[in-house]
């Protein structure tokens, strides 16, 4: 485990440390702001749940009702609690009165069951209904253990611990861990708040991740008589943190392997050379376009760039249909033999949606090895002979190599965007392309090529920062 022995480091980590805190707090003037328009939401959704006469609590979650958030975080939790008794058919009438509140401006989401996702004065406030139930045994589903969660956190809540968790967060921020949607897949805000409840500080988390493990056990309220048994129930998980108030649930479930080992590493390193960036990293600059033209041309590989228009759908919803999507590509791509360097996703969550596969080479050679079977497999060799034989794709053999048969063949797809607007000339669902991308490929697809990218990348900023940063690959905090 890293250990902090020098008294001058010390002194230059607190001084960061402070340094961090005050930015990360919010202002009087910003927690006021945004209790008071919560406590409207609250009061205005009570009105129209009245209306529709249903016994309903109204309350607030998440790191607004803890007093942990982050300064300029504009997320904000608000439950519906209905009686245990109701069933899941009275959802459509929460989210209609929270439909009403919102004004419209809001999509509908679904993760075990619907919830509305609002759009107000610059928050977005998610609107989900659940269970008041007495304890998490009788669940119904997962959110109806959040109001546990809050429950649980407030109670071991004080001011210095505030500080502590405002610090992790805004350590997992500036690295880029930090929430556990699915664009992120990293350390969630309630995820957090137990790592620093556990560990007693913010410094003390980082002590102790520099030498977590895959397979690390944390278990706070002792569910589990050994880590051994946690580890079977939740096998291959990365990081494990069993949640306090349900024993059979991972809060670490969320978090990739990329973004727990981003986030061991910077921990090492913020306590060997502490700077304020990991918190606050420096502003990118995105290349100019020669500058971009150059660094794409200087690696030799080729750029394939699949651009979509819109996907109507929750951003969770959105980057898991894209995500789906793309390991699905990438599947295709490799299955014809087209070698994928580095893959990533951009999308602005409204109009546009990218695909970037670096590939070795856009073209490969018309000819193709294919191995049969050895020559022992009597059967296997007899049907391979009469498939092949007589095949006009055949360009030699079959013959002898070593001890099995082989064919050299006509290539079916020499160039990898032939390759790409064929199989998705039907939208690519035969292929695992995911439904709602699927359709957008059969709307707006387009194939862009290395500097085919240049209009769209001097047209779009965030995606000019995107590309930058895929090229530079290095982390801001990698110092």
């Amino acid at each position: 485990m890293v250990k902090v022995v020098s008294a001058d480091l010390r002194a230059k980590i607190d001084i960061i440390c402070r340094e961090a805190l005050k930015k990360a707090t919010p202002s009087e003037a910003e927690r006021q702001r945004t209790l008071k328009f919560t406590e409207r939401l609250i009061e205005a959704l009570r009105l129209e749940l009245l209306r529709e006469r249903l016994d309903a609590d109204v309350q607030v979650e998440g790191s607004i009702a803890k007093d942990t958030w982050l300064a300029g975080e504009k997320d904000i939790d608000i439950f519906v609690l209905l009686p245990a008794e109701y069933d899941r058919d009275v959802f459509p009438k929460v989210l209609e009165a929270a439909r009403r509140v919102s004004g419209g401006n809001c999509l509908e989401a679904y993760a075990e069951h619907p919830y509305l996702e609002a759009y107000l004065d610059g928050f977005t406030v998610d609107f989900v209904p659940c269970f008041r139930v007495k304890s998490t045994s009788e669940a119904k589903s997962s959110v109806d253990r959040t109001p546990f969660h809050t429950l649980y956190v407030k109670g071991k809540l004080n001011e210095q611990i505030k500080n502590e968790i405002r610090l992790l967060k805004a350590f997992m921020h500036g690295i880029g861990v930090y929430g556990a949607e699915i664009k992120v897949g990293g350390f969630s805000g309630y995820l957090c708040e137990l790592l620093t409840l556990y560990y007693g500080s913010f410094l003390s988390v980082l002590e102790a991740a520099s030498d977590w493990r895959k397979g690390e056990v944390i278990d706070i309220e002792g569910h589990y008589a050994n880590p051994e048994d946690a580890r079977r129930i939740f096998k291959g998980e990365p990081l494990i943190v069993i949640d306090p108030v349900d024993r059979g649930r991972n809060v670490a479930s969320a978090v990739r392997v990329n973004r727990l080992h981003e986030f061991i590493l910077a921990s090492r390193l913020f306590l060997e050379k502490p700077d304020i960036r990991f918190f606050y990293p420096e502003t990118l600059e995105a290349y100019s376009v020669d500058e971009l033209l150059q660094a794409m041309d200087s690696r030799g590989s080729t750029f394939i760039f699949l651009k979509t228009g819109p996907i109507r759908a929750v951003p969770d919803i959105l980057w898991g249909q894209l995500f789906r999507s793309q390991r699905a590509l990438i599947n295709l791509i490799e299955q014809f033999n087209f070698e994928v360097i580095r893959s990533d996703v951009w999308s602005d969550e409204k109009s546009t949606n990218i695909f970037l596969f670096e590939i070795s080479s856009r073209f490969l050679p018309a000819v193709e090895r294919h191995t049969g079977p050895p020559i022992e497999k009597i059967d296997d060799c007899r049907r391979f002979l009469e498939k092949h034989s007589a095949s006009e794709l055949i360009l030699s053999g079959p013959m002898v190599n070593g001890d099995r048969l082989v064919v050299e063949r006509r290539r079916r797809y020499t160039d990898i965007t032939s390759l790409l607007r064929d199989k998705l000339s039907n939208g690519g669902r035969n292929i695992g392309v995911a439904s709602l991308v699927s359709k957008a490929f059969l709307e707006s697809l387009e194939v862009l090529v290395d500097e085919e990218i240049r209009e769209f990348y001097v047209s779009n900023s965030d995606f000019a920062l995107f590309l930058t940063r895929y090229l530079k690959g290095k982390p801001s905090w990698l110092l």
